[in-house]
């Protein structure tokens, strides 16, 4: 496949380098947000003092899932095997950098990953838009045609193919829902092993 070779991989964290076990219905309904809406794109359209009081409460809840984060099926071996060839390694999460940091030592993956190679919602405007993508690969100064984003979500893959990477979907349940925005679609990430 044309992506093994690429050098820089840039991976989604929650539901695919970890278990995915976020109720985002739940969320919204804790946050008093309208259903079918991003979190942070709700969040954005409130006014100031609202949006600050309920994402205090979403870092708190962010926090919790966190510290319960497992790796996914298939995550260290491949991160070891992508390192072990020399590939930079890159995160890419609409979680805040802190808590992205404290998902990846909770499920033993930290090491791969240097703390600033994990682009937070801080640090660029969130998937789907390309610009955290854009920026890891800027830092490495790499072109896209080197990358390849990994993720579990449509954002994910928008992003990557925005950005002109290739991009994997992982689908555990193999429903594969946004094929037209995916170049290798996997259930596992045990798949990609060489």
């Amino acid at each position: 496949m044309f992506w093994r070779e690429r050098r820089c991989w840039i991976f989604d964290l929650d539901g695919t380098l970890t278990v995915a076990v976020h109720d985002f219905d739940a969320i919204r309904a804790e946050l008093a947000l309208p259903v079918g809406r991003g979190i942070l794109e709700a969040l954005a359209a409130l006014p100031e003092h609202e949006a600050r009081e309920r994402f205090v409460r979403l870092e708190v809840i962010e926090r919790e899932l966190a510290l319960r984060a497992r790796p996914a099926d298939g995550a260290a071996d491949l991160l070891d095997a992508l390192t072990r060839r020399g590939a930079r390694l890159g995160l890419l999460t609409r979680n805040g950098h802190a808590i992205a940091l404290d998902t990846l030592s909770a499920a033993g993956l930290a090491r791969f990953f240097e703390p600033a190679h994990v682009i937070g919602r801080e640090a660029a405007a969130p998937k789907p838009s390309p610009e955290g993508v854009l920026l890891l690969l800027s830092t490495w100064g790499a072109p896209p045609d080197d990358a390849v984003v990994v993720g579990d979500h449509g954002s994910d893959l928008v992003a990557g193919r925005a950005a002109g990477a290739a991009t994997i979907h992982v689908d555990t349940a193999g429903a594969f829902r946004w094929p037209e925005h995916a170049d290798h679609c996997v259930r596992s990430l045990a798949e990609l092993l060489p």
